[in-house]
């Protein structure tokens, strides 16, 4: 018996990892594909580097990553013990006397784990990579000057020179089709095109970068009827880079502070009061939502078990609608508790004791109701519902199958 024990655990583990794990990285990656889409576009827009995108999405990672984790434990717990049920093996355990808790056991292993990990990101990490995304989003927009020069478009740099590249290659070290209008210090025009260019760093400032430009021609005002023309094989244009606003502290928003700075401002009576509720608000928000991952193990064993002699995954469905409700409630409770319109104790605390009685109640249903099934009602339904579309699909093949014309007879 010391034995079969362990090897219930291995069996269970396997069959819990390989699901949670499936949708983890599925879950994070759609999350992340619908955002770079946004930034890939964001990007271009503004003219820098794609590598930036990149950088920007491995910032986002740790706050999908705390939406993805809860979903894939439930998930992965649920899928798990909906094999055992439809494979009979659970009627099996629980007849040498192994009951829920019992089984749950590697369940809440895994959930202690994953509880420790979204707490680090949820309160550390997530604030940190959060500023880290918003300065990048900022020096993408009045930063470098790559990512400020748009191609096709002119762009005006310290209000006396206008310029155009026309291509862009290998994230900007290689520019071509450029055309320049400079206005010198003493009042001259300067019309510049050349076929290509690159920008070079300067030792001696570094407010001032060099277009260095090939195979061109600078046409001069000179306030005569004719022009001054000249032609060059290369030549160096001093650019003053555009002056850049240092970027903000952390802690603009709430999101961005990590635990110690959430306790000492949310409770710091010579704080203001807005700071004071948004502080205290975004803390409940993020312990609640953690703190509910406990519960998980007892909502996926409660809708993994489908009604005897039945494959139904209505259960899985339902699973999916109650986190994501029970998630946009919590964002609607932070956003009331911040304004100070709701105490943070009842606008986040008080669903949680709602849904924490609901999952007690479909688990106590399943686990000591003979029979018991807690979304029994939306079985039947969802079956009802079945039959008749099946029936319905049926009359229409059969009016279908009616309406086919006879093979025509052959003329004598």
């Amino acid at each position: 018996m010391f034995k079969f024990i362990p090897s219930i655990d291995r069996y269970i583990l396997r069959l819990v990892i390989v699901p949670m794990m499936g949708v983890f990285v599925l879950a994070a990656s759609l999350l992340l594909l619908d955002k770079m889409l946004r930034l890939f576009d964001f990007v271009a827009v503004e003219g820098g580097p794609i590598g930036v995108v990149f950088k920007m999405l491995g910032a986002l990672i740790p706050e999908y990553a705390s939406l993805a984790i809860p979903l894939g434990l439930l998930l992965g717990i649920l899928l798990a013990f909906r094999k055992l049920a439809t494979s009979s093996e659970l009627d099996v355990f629980r007849a040498v006397g192994l009951g829920y808790m019992r089984l749950l056991r590697v369940p809440y292993i895994i959930t202690g784990v994953l509880v420790a990990v979204n707490v680090a990101l949820v309160f550390y990490v997530q604030p940190v990579s959060r500023y880290y995304y918003e300065q990048l989003e900022y020096e993408l927009r009045s930063g470098a000057l790559g990512a400020s020069i748009k191609v096709g478009e002119f762009t005006t740099l310290a209000d006396r020179m206008a310029l155009r590249i026309e291509e862009s290659e290998d994230n900007g070290r290689q520019l071509k089709g450029i055309f320049a209008r400079v206005a010198n210090e003493q009042g001259q025009v300067l019309s510049i095109s050349a076929r290509e260019g690159s920008f070079l760093a300067t030792s001696d400032s570094p407010d001032t970068i060099i277009l260095r430009l090939s195979d061109g021609t600078i046409v001069q005002d000179t306030g005569s009827r004719s022009p001054r023309v000249l032609s060059f094989t290369r030549h160096d244009l001093p650019i003053d880079l555009p002056a850049i606003e240092e970027f903000r502290d952390r802690g603009d928003a709430e999101r961005e502070y990590i635990l110690p700075e959430l306790l000492r401002i949310g409770w710091d009576r010579n704080e203001t009061v807005e700071k004071q509720n948004a502080s205290q608000a975004s803390f409940n928000f993020r312990l609640v939502e953690v703190v509910m991952m406990l519960l998980m193990p007892l909502l996926a064993v409660a809708l993994a078990i489908p009604p005897k002699r039945s494959t139904s995954a209505l259960g899985v469905f339902v699973s999916i609608i109650m986190v994501v409700s029970y998630h946009k409630i919590n964002q609607y409770g932070e956003d009331v508790a911040a304004l100070g319109r709701v105490d943070p104790i009842i606008a986040l605390w008080g669903p949680f004791v709602l849904f924490a009685a609901l999952i007690l109640w479909m688990y106590w249903t399943v686990a000591h109701k003979p029979g018991g099934q807690p979304i029994g009602a939306l079985e039947t339904a969802s079956a009802k519902l079945g039959k008749r579309i099946g029936k319905l699909f049926k009359r229409k093949r059969g009016r279908a199958d009616a309406f086919v014309a006879p093979d025509a007879e052959p003329a004598e």
